[in-house]
């Protein structure tokens, strides 16, 4: 059994309340920038395993070693992103019995289901939403410990002001210009921005590892070539001959390129980590059209 924290459920599930000994509160995190949530308001009363921490792991295709499914069957708190991201770390949840566990899914947390584009970190609107969800979680488990979650939740949140202050920024300058992409890895962002992206069916084609149309093909060639887009953005860890062809194509265009991550890069906080990659979106599409 488990509970499953999601809009619907705010929260408010009934779990047996932590001891002095049960503390730090463990908590599996399926990808380390939620777990960087978690730690940001857990602070010291809680304990996280972050799954997926390498750039070298693709969370599609994950497959997650026995010690992992002990972590999850052994947490009091775990992390999904959901819309069927990691269904792996689902899987893992669904196989151990753990009566006591509450699972926060993401996704359902801004309202994202299976279909939607799963890179629900790129939406400016998660990490507020699963710190207010860890928030509550942790509170129920150890509520002489709320206060101090409450305040670190406000800290986390309030330390995000200066990433929603660059995508206003952004977006009040360059809201409407057309972009395009590989994959949808920046798509929740780029909707942030106000950005028109192009040429979705070719990147959810790729995202799904199927082979785009050939029309599909033509018209992010199309674009590219005849400058229809200002930038291209692709998953720099995941480069294929369709994407190395699309860059070859964009270069030869001039229009600038942009590489993004699906994973945190080792090192970097979220908020570093969203800054640059918004630095780099700004010089791309300040650059002069060639």
């Amino acid at each position: 059994m488990r509970s499953v924290l999601t809009a619907a459920t705010m929260l408010f599930a009934v779990v047996p309340a932590a001891s002095a000994a049960d503390l730090p509160t463990p908590v599996i995190a399926a990808e380390n920038f939620y777990g960087e949530v978690a730690t940001a308001v857990g602070g010291d009363r809680v304990k996280v395993e972050n799954v997926i921490i390498s750039e070298k792991t693709d969370p599609h295709d994950f497959e997650p070693p026995p010690s992992v499914a002990r972590a999850v069957a052994n947490s009091r708190i775990v992390i999904v992103n959901g819309a069927g991201y990691d269904h792996w770390m689902e899987r893992l949840v669904d196989a151990s019995d753990n009566k006591d566990r509450t699972v926060i899914d993401v996704a359902s947390l801004i309202g994202a289901v299976e279909g939607d584009n799963p890179h629900l970190w790129y939406d400016p609107r998660t990490l507020p939403a699963l710190a207010d969800a860890v928030a509550g979680a942790l509170a129920s488990i150890d509520p002489e410990g709320a206060a101090g979650y409450e305040s670190r939740r406000k800290d986390f949140v309030a330390s995000l002001d200066q990433l929603n202050e660059k995508i206003s920024e952004t977006r009040d300058r360059y809201s409407g210009t057309p972009v395009t992409a590989t994959e949808p890895v920046f798509g929740p962002m780029a909707a942030a921005l106000g950005l028109d992206m192009r040429n979705e069916e070719f990147q959810r084609a790729v995202m799904n590892e199927t082979e785009p149309s050939a029309r599909e093909i033509a018209a992010l060639e199309n674009d590219l070539k005849n400058h229809k887009v200002k930038v291209l953005f692709y998953n720099s860890q995941v480069v294929d001959p369709l994407t190395e062809q699309a860059l070859a194509t964009a270069r030869a265009a001039g229009v600038p390129v942009v590489g993004v991550t699906e994973t945190m890069p080792p090192g970097k906080t979220y908020l570093d980590w969203m800054l640059g990659e918004l630095d780099a979106t700004a010089r791309a599409l300040a650059a002069p059209s060639s």
